[in-house]
Parts: C-alpha cells; sequence; structure tokens
C-alpha cells in the first residue's frame, strides 16, 4: 500500500473540468484514501503545499465520511439553473472544447456520494429562459439514464405568470438573472418534500462530492443555513482572478459600505454558489423575494440576518469554469451593476442596517453597466495599498470621495483618450 505522503506526492496538479478521467482519477484517489485518518490526510492537504488533486480529495473524502456514518434521515433537494449551458452539457469533443457533461456529472457525483445513505436526494435542473434551449437539451440527455428517476428538468417560464406564489413580482423569464429559476427550483423542492436544499452553479465547479461538508454543520451541529466560503484558508480556490481589472477593488469597496451587515459577519463570499438553507428558513425568504437576479444570494443573506437566524461557513474547492460562464457572455459589469444594485434593494428591503450614503452613491452615480467600465480599469489611490479585509471601511475611502471619484471617471470616459489622465 502506498503511504499517505506517496499518494499526495504522486497527485496531480491540475484537474479539467472537461475531462472525465479527471472526476475519476479523484475518485480513485479519494477510495486511496481510506485506510488513512481524516486527520492525517488534512494535515497534508492542508497545509499549502499539497497538489491540487489531492486537496480536492481531501474534502470530498471528509464529505463522504460524514455521510458515510450520518444516521438521521434527510430529505435534500440540490437545485441549480441554467442559462447558455447549450456546451458545457454536453461532453468535451474537438467541435466543443469547453463541454462538461454537466447533468451526468452531477448525477454521478451525488450518487456517489449519498448511495446506500440516510439521505433521500432529488436533482432540480431549472432553465431560467435560456435562449439556446439548454433545458430541453438537459431532458434529452437524461432519458434513459439509470439516474432520471432522481432529476427534475423544469422551465421558469412554465411557471408564469405566478399570481400568488414568490415568482409574482417576476413579469417573465427574461427578466430573470438566475435568481428566479432557484427560486422555482426551491419551491418544487419544498412541494416536493425537501427539508432541506443546496444550491450549486450550473457547471461543475463545485464537486457535489462535498455536499457532506454542508450536511455536518447542518445534521451535526443544528444549524439551519450554512454557506460556502471559498475565502477560508482551508478552501481551495482556482479562480481566474484576471478577468478584472484594477479596479475591481473599487466595485468591492462599495460592495461591502452597502453589505455592512453581511460583510462585518465574516461572510466575504456571499456569491459562493454551495449553501444550504433549511425549509423553515426557506419559506421565510420566499415570502417576498427582493430580487430576481444575480444579487438573490445577497437577499437570502440578508433575510437570515433580519431573522437573526444561526449561520455556519464552510470552507470548500472551486475551480472556476471560465470559459462560458455567464459573466462573460452577458457582460462581467453587467453582473456587478446587477449585484451592486440588488445588494441594495435587498438590505433595504429585508431591513437590515447598511451604509444609506453609499447607496444613494449607486442610486445617483450608476445609471448602467457602462459606468462601471468606466472604473474597473482604474484605482482611486486611497485604496491601492488597502489589504482585502479593509475594504469596505467609509474611514479609509469615505461615499462621498467614492462620489467625486465616480463621476472624474465618467468624465474622463467621455472625453476619450485626450480626456483626463488620473
Amino acid at each position: 500500500m502506498d503511504t499517505l505522503k506517496q499518494l499526495c506526492a504522486n497527485s496531480k496538479n491540475t484537474f479539467d473540468l472537461t475531462e472525465a478521467g479527471d472526476q475519476e482519477s479523484l475518485l480513485r484517489l479519494v477510495d486511496k484514501l481510506a485506510p488513512f485518518s481524516t486527520e492525517e490526510t488534512g494535515s497534508l492537504a492542508l497545509n499549502g503545499e499539497a497538489p491540487l488533486e489531492f486537496r480536492l480529495a481531501y474534502k470530498v473524502l471528509a464529505s463522504r465520511r460524514f455521510v458515510e456514518a450520518n444516521a438521521r434521515p434527510l430529505k435534500l433537494g440540490i437545485v441549480f439553473a441554467m442559462w447558455g449551458e447549450q456546451n458545457r452539457l454536453f461532453p468535451k469533443s474537438s467541435g466543443n472544447p469547453n463541454g462538461e457533461d454537466l447533468l451526468n456529472v452531477k448525477l454521478a457525483q451525488l450518487d456517489w456520494l449519498f448511495r446506500d445513505s440516510a439521505i433521500d436526494w432529488r436533482l432540480y435542473a431549472v432553465d431560467d429562459g435560456c435562449p439556446y434551449g439548454s433545458g430541453r437539451i438537459a431532458r434529452e440527455h437524461i432519458q434513459g439514464s439509470p439516474l432520471e428517476n432522481r432529476v427534475s428538468v423544469l422551465f421558469l417560464k412554465d411557471a408564469l405568470p405566478d399570481p400568488a406564489g414568490p415568482l409574482k413580482n417576476l413579469a417573465s423569464a427574461d427578466d430573470s438573472r438566475k435568481g428566479g429559476a432557484i427560486i422555482l427550483g426551491c419551491q418544487r423542492a419544498l412541494e416536493d418534500g425537501a427539508e432541506a436544499i443546496i444550491y450549486t452553479d450550473a457547471d461543475n465547479s463545485v464537486h457535489l462530492g462535498q455536499a457532506g461538508l454542508l450536511l455536518q454543520k447542518h445534521l451535526e451541529e443544528g444549524f439551519k443555513v450554512v454557506l460556502g466560503n471559498r475565502k477560508h484558508k482551508h478552501s481551495v480556490l482556482v479562480k481566474q482572478e484576471s478577468r478584472w481589472g484594477i479596479g475591481i477593488k473599487a466595485l468591492r469597496h462599495m460592495q461591502r459600505m452597502v453589505g455592512h451587515s453581511i460583510f462585518s459577519k465574516g461572510i466575504l463570499d456571499s456569491q459562493a454558489a454551495f449553501k444550504l438553507y433549511h425549509k423553515d428558513v426557506l419559506v421565510k425568504i420566499l415570502e417576498k423575494p427582493s430580487v430576481y437576479d444575480f444579487s438573490f444570494d445577497s437577499d437570502w443573506i440578508a433575510c437570515t440576518l433580519a431573522m437573526n437566524e444561526p449561520f455556519a461557513k464552510v470552507p470548500f474547492a472551486f475551480i472556476d469554469s471560465f470559459a462560458e460562464s455567464a459573466s462573460i457572455v452577458q457582460g462581467p459589469m453587467t453582473t456587478w451593476e446587477t449585484l451592486l444594485k440588488g445588494l441594495a434593494t435587498a438590505v433595504r428591503e429585508r431591513g437590515i442596517p447598511y451604509n444609506n450614503e453609499m447607496a444613494r452613491v449607486l442610486d445617483e452615480h450608476i445609471g448602467s453597466s457602462k459606468d462601471l467600465d468606466a472604473l474597473i480599469n482604474h484605482l482611486p489611490p486611497e485604496l491601492e495599498s488597502v489589504a482585502d479585509k479593509d475594504l469596505g471601511n467609509p474611514a479609509i475611502m469615505s461615499p462621498a470621495a467614492m462620489a467625486a471619484w465616480i463621476a472624474e471617471r465618467k468624465r474622463a470616459a467621455m472625453a476619450g483618450p485626450g480626456g483626463l489622465s488620473a
């Protein structure tokens, strides 16, 4: 038998979401780690020097061990939204280099994790008004699969108009940007008797073999809200941060001022697509959703805080599925406009404390994503040397100073290359 150090040393330092062989290799490694304790494996995996595959395997191993030991029955729903997934739904091929076979991979991961366990699960894949037929493709993919009875493919457009339910303020599927689809998936899961719901992204960035990490906090420690946290030192994060310009720091400063109640609680990864909500909390959230777009995460967290509901944070592994990302297809600053404006709406609607002055700056100075385009490649001097943990502190750069900087950058953008240079 290989020693633990040998298994670590022989692990790969890459993991390709488009390669079925990498998925299989990971689970083989998890099996090889079976003779070793979680503590032994963790001591190597968490030291910052272990290869990527070994660190992933540790997360999946810890999750699997909890599920195997857990005797408490639970009916679980897993929800994700689909928009523009026509390529990632198919396997990788010469003509489809970014294919991830995402639905079959998710089902295989969940089946592997929960087989012969006390957890009864169902996957909900929701077409968010996709113009490229993601829902249709998903239904075709699942026909005849041995796991066909474990998945429901839903279409947001079929649930609208909704005269009385949580989608009643959503005019059409075209007005949803992820949030409406996630709400529909959760609504259907609750109707099917789910006691808890995990939501994730459509791509394979989060290996669902890690679901036990969320469930442990829920079933063992009693938390009804468990938030995945990619910012934790024990998380595994492979992310294409280069997609953003240096001005992302300014956007995060604004975001954390507006969402002070959220970020001051240490929730620095509010958008992580790996969260668990118990039905008691979900029912309250779905009474009156404040947004139906990408910012729904902030709305749900704001509602949790307004309820004074305790929550837990869990480090997990995330590998960015960059090439087909909706934020790239639809425009990064379009996404950030949605996140900032939606956050302001959520904190106002949920009645939690927020920086009112910074929210007004967003109202008055950010009219569209084009205004953020003028900011993203620039950084105010006040924020140049500021650590990430200090972003959002108005003493470092106030809302008034931010408003002046935004106005200056917008004037420079309108003036063109010969305009302001600051």
